[in-house]
């Protein structure tokens, strides 16, 4: 059954904003897969964050010694 929404002073059925839809999807992961998931993909998330600030500081420091090199 379509609910009937009000959006900017119009009647819509059967339509639902972007984050009316992110939220029902993330409710239906959340319903599939489990606290666990979250966790494994919180992780790898913040495994690949460490990985590119370690390159950030590789390509810093390589930039520096260029930099140097040509005083």
């Amino acid at each position: 059954m379509a609910e009937e929404k009000i959006r900017s002073g119009k009647e819509e059925k059967g339509k639902m904003t972007v984050q009316e839809a992110g939220k029902k999807g993330g409710m239906k992961t959340a319903e599939t897969h489990g606290r666990e998931f979250y966790e494994e993909i919180g992780h790898k998330g913040g495994q690949r964050v460490k990985e590119l600030i370690e390159e950030a500081k590789r390509a810093r420091e390589s930039v520096s010694r260029d930099i140097a090199q040509e005083k």
